[in-house]
């Protein structure tokens, strides 16, 4: 039998009604042994994510405000969920530790971190799998860049004595066991680094969309799914503004030559977007496009010049400027004698010397 890893987003388990159609997927293909899921996200428009909810109890105690009775609101929504799927275990106790411990600990990765640690709590007891603390498996180095082998030796062992866990996503831990957690959207690269180490045959990511669309449909109306990319072009994609999957998740996959499925928590008849290393289908060659993506805030810096083909180093001046005052850019389209460099708003309004 082979081995998949499924990672649940926010939106995947922000209610009761959500988790049971979780679990119907996870029981529906016995090849699903681990699950990494994100913090409740939201459950309706003009909802709060649960992640955000936490950096506003942070931001209380950091103003020495008291986060207590905000912290309420999030034990509401989690205790609403174990109540509706009938889930009879502590769980308000672990809930008020977590309180406890956020206010003690003042750390901001610590206290992001919960949404995933207690819904990886619940989802355990609820589908009645062992639960793996990402703390105690997830590594990063002392400056907090992700110690991928370390991560691999470690967590590998510990899946050899798990059959079938759930392993919160998001956060891992520094050398000296202290919380530390990946950026926004981190739970896509867990979920990545937990297939890598169980050997998986496929990492699945179920979220809200029913795999990658080739153009943004508040743009496009009804723009056709990718059925097949390739790891390189998702690269591309997500450089370019493509948001469905964390663009750095897909290098321990990669790097373990492991396909990656785009699934739909809401639909999951559908295929969605199978993601490889190299194309496995014949590509059509009246559809030369893979997919159209793009991001807002950009200037584009135009220099003309007569007979700048022919003059040596010119590039090179204009890249070296950039350099001295601290920008990067982002595109160079060039013409014979136009050089264009495109670069993000953010850099220029940091240097306006």
């Amino acid at each position: 039998m082979g081995i998949k890893v499924a990672k649940f987003g926010g939106s995947s388990l922000a209610s009761a009604e959500q988790f049971r159609k979780v679990k119907e997927i996870i029981l529906a293909d016995p090849e699903r042994c681990y699950v990494v899921p994100s913090a409740p996200g939201k459950r309706f428009d003009g909802d709060t994510k649960v992640t955000d909810m936490l950096y506003h109890c942070y931001g209380l105690i950091e103003r020495n405000q008291g986060h207590e009775e905000y912290f309420s609101k999030i034990m509401d929504r989690y205790l609403e969920i174990a109540r509706d799927l009938g889930l009879d275990f502590d769980f308000k106790a672990i809930l008020l530790d977590t309180c406890d411990e956020i206010r003690r600990k003042k750390s901001p990765d610590f206290t992001a971190s919960r949404g995933e640690y207690l819904n990886g709590i619940l989802l355990a007891e609820y589908l009645g799998w062992d639960f793996i603390d990402a703390q105690n498996v997830i590594k990063f180095d002392r400056q907090g860049n992700f110690a991928s082998e370390w991560t691999n030796e470690v967590l590998g062992n510990v899946l050899k004595d798990h059959p079938k866990a759930v392993i919160p996503g998001f956060y891992g831990s520094f050398p000296n066991g202290e919380v530390h957690t990946f950026s926004r959207g981190g739970s896509d690269i867990s979920g990545a680094i937990v297939a890598r180490a169980a050997k998986a045959d496929l990492y699945e990511n179920w979220t809200d969309v029913s795999g990658f669309l080739m153009a943004d449909p508040r743009i496009v109306e009804n723009p056709r799914c990718i059925t097949e990319l390739t790891y390189r072009e998702l690269r591309e994609l997500s450089y370019m503004g493509a948001t469905v999957l964390h663009e750095d998740a897909i290098f321990p996959v990669h790097k373990a030559g492991i396909p990656t499925n785009i699934r739909n928590t809401n639909a999951p008849e559908d295929k969605g977007t199978m993601i490889v290393a190299k194309p496995i289908h014949k590509r059509n060659a009246n559809q030369p496009i893979t997919g159209i993506a793009g991001h807002k805030n950009f200037t584009l810096i135009s220099i003309d010049k007569e007979m700048m083909n022919a003059e040596y180093g010119f590039g090179r001046r204009v890249l070296q400027a950039l350099e001295d005052f601290g920008v990067s850019f982002e595109h160079l389209p060039t013409g014979i004698d136009t050089m264009s460099v495109v670069v993000a708003d953010k850099d220029l309004l940091t240097r306006k010397d």
